[in-house]
């Protein structure tokens, strides 16, 4: 059976997890995309949500990725589980993004990825931390 591997994707039950970042919950799938072509992938999660580490209180944003595959693609069910795993972990706006961006370079070996943390204003101001990645 093609992606076998896939674990939570058309599992009838699934288990979130809130407590803390877990890359291991990301998943690939093999690059549909022909190597030659200038392929772009964008991903809008508009409901990622972290705590302050000073405050305690909730965090929310959208998470904006954009990256050009080589050999694998994020799953999206896997990408949303992976998400929700921030929910109640403090960690600054910047170092989330920063981490999300490390995990899925790890991951997928990409060409060129691009995370951007599109958060909600706190105090008035805006964060909009961006993450990029260029394979060398």
């Amino acid at each position: 059976m093609p992606n076998s591997h896939l674990t939570h994707l058309g599992s009838e039950k699934t288990d979130y997890a809130y407590s803390a970042p877990d890359k291991a919950l990301l998943e690939t799938f093999p690059s549909p995309f022909a190597q030659h072509l200038a392929t772009r992938i964008h991903i809008e999660a508009p409901e990622f949500t972290s705590l302050c580490p000073k405050t305690g209180q909730p965090d929310f944003a959208t998470i904006v990725i954009d990256y050009t595959p080589a050999d694998a693609c994020v799953e999206s069910k896997s990408l949303k589980l992976y998400l929700g795993s921030f929910r109640m972990h403090g960690e600054f706006h910047e170092a989330c993004v920063n981490r999300i961006t490390c995990d899925l370079v790890e991951l997928l070996k990409p060409m060129w990825l691009k995370v951007e943390g599109r958060f909600t204003p706190r105090g008035g101001i805006p964060f909009w931390p961006t993450a990029e990645y260029f394979r060398a």
